[in-house]
């Protein structure tokens, strides 16, 4: 049965909003071949709405490497209860957000490669309660932040046990989790 891995890049104090600005100056050579390797081992890309949205306004237009390559070519599901333009970045399914349960419960049933979520919120959420996120990788960058929208919710409550432990040259270190129960 296929994965699914929540990769999420995080300030020490936990906070996850506007990535690109505290977190580029750190993509060391290690932490990039860790970050290709978790991909390339993914076929397809899980995602919200609005991290889709957001995304797809980027993605398409990146490319001539490896890793915005796979990134590009991989099957994009993304979750949402109203209209989606999936010719925004192809390929492109709508996972009807009222059936998510059902929908991701066949998904990682069928064969393949692992599934990759970019993000932590209420999709993760969602998943972890009903048993079907199998995997955080949470990234820990080396910068406080002081404010902003925080690593996990209250609806995030979940036991958790810590899988793998992997730092970076640059200082990054990721945490792997699986959670275990609410």
């Amino acid at each position: 049965m296929r994965k699914i891995i929540a990769s999420t890049s995080t300030t020490v104090d936990g906070f996850i909003d506007n990535p690109h600005e505290w977190s580029l100056s750190y993509n060391s050579e290690d932490a990039m071949a860790y970050a290709l390797a978790l991909t390339t081992g993914c076929d397809a890309l899980l995602l919200g709405r609005v991290t889709y949205e957001g995304m797809a306004q980027a993605w398409p237009n990146m490319g001539g490497n490896p890793y915005s390559d796979h990134v590009n070519a991989m099957a994009k599901y993304v979750v949402a209860s109203q209209p989606v333009d999936t010719a925004a970045w192809n390929p492109t399914v709508v996972v009807p957000g009222d059936d998510l349960i059902n929908e991701i419960t066949k998904l990682k049933e069928q064969d393949g490669g692992d599934i990759l979520i970019w993000g932590n919120g209420r999709l993760t959420d969602q998943l972890a309660t009903a048993g079907l996120l199998d995997e955080y990788r949470i990234w820990i960058y080396p910068v406080l932040k002081g404010q902003g929208e925080p690593l996990f919710r209250p609806e995030s409550v979940t036991g958790m046990k810590l899988a793998d432990t992997t730092t970076f040259t640059s200082g990054v270190t990721v945490l792997a989790y699986n959670p275990t129960s609410g």
